[in-house]
């Protein structure tokens, strides 16, 4: 009798049984298969596929009371792919079915143990609780999860709109609260560049100050050194005359013909001095 082939894909794996006796696992390739047994002589093989793709399983609209009692409708997307076909054929019948069924049940009991409000706040943390919950029973049966997603959550009708309200109101007080923060830097930034000006201000003046304050002080020193020269120069020249009595005598000549040289000027001659002559001179 002609014998059998068959050939194992990539995204693939193949179960070999003889008599129903689970053998081997068959990797992609081709492979040969004995012709069919006759008259009861010879094994029977069958060969089962397995697809090791990943795939998606959505369980929809689940109704489940939360903890707070309020009803709600829920579609949960999961990720799933087979990582041990022998397990997954033998440990249950139907391994989508099971993990369906797996899925759900924890997403009941999640979603029992929350109250509404943590629900609609966190939601990725319902998520990570059916993921949690299921992820290892799934393993038993040679399933791998890759991800399981609340997907939808509906609410009841009257619910729903209170929601919106709810949804509606936080969005506006979000938005005053926004416009009063950025008030507020406004006014910060305006308070702080006020403060810089102030400042600024007050440290130029008091620059000026200084340096007014340094050039009355050169100034008086320039002005005190000045006054000791000209003291100086005429102490000396009082020592000089002094001295020499003749130069007084000399200096007197020179005032008189300096005020000569004025039609304004006037010469009094009088005897009020001790030897016999005086003279008072007017401009």
């Amino acid at each position: 009798m002609p014998r059998r082939e068959i050939i194992i894909r990539e995204t693939h794996r193949g179960l070999w049984y003889e008599d129903g006796k689970f053998v081997r696992l068959l990797e992609p390739g081709r492979y040969e298969l004995p012709a069919e047994p006759w008259l009861g002589r010879g094994k029977q093989v069958d060969v089962r596929m397995i697809d090791m793709r990943e795939r998606e399983l959505t369980i929809k609209g689940q109704e489940i009371l939360t903890a707070d009692k309020v009803s709600l409708r829920v579609s949960i997307l999961v990720q799933f792919r087979v990582a041990d076909p022998k397990a997954a054929l033998h440990e249950v019948e139907n391994y989508e079915e099971r993990l369906y069924s797996d899925v759900q049940l924890a997403a009941r009991r999640s979603l029992a143990s929350m109250s509404l409000d943590e629900i609609l706040t966190n939601r990725n943390e319902l998520s990570e609780q059916i993921l949690a919950d299921v992820k290892e029973t799934a393993a038993g049966y040679g399933v791998t999860i890759r991800r399981a997603d609340v997907k939808d959550l509906i609410f009841p009708g009257n619910l729903q709109e209170i929601m919106n309200q709810v949804l509606a109101a936080q969005r506006q007080s979000e938005a005053k609260l926004v416009q009063a923060r950025t008030q507020a830097e406004v006014e910060r930034i305006q308070s702080e560049a006020d403060a810089q000006i102030r400042r600024n201000s007050a440290a130029a003046e008091t620059e000026v100050e200084r340096q007014r304050r340094a050039m009355e002080r050169e100034a008086a020193r320039q002005t005190a050194e000045v006054e000791a020269e000209v003291l100086a120069q005429r102490r000396q020249a009082a020592e000089l005359l002094e001295q020499h009595p003749a130069l007084l005598k000399l200096l007197e000549l020179e005032s008189l013909r300096d005020l000569a040289q004025s039609s304004n000027a006037r010469i009094y001659v009088g005897l009020d001095r001790p030897d016999g002559a005086s003279i008072r001179v007017q401009d």
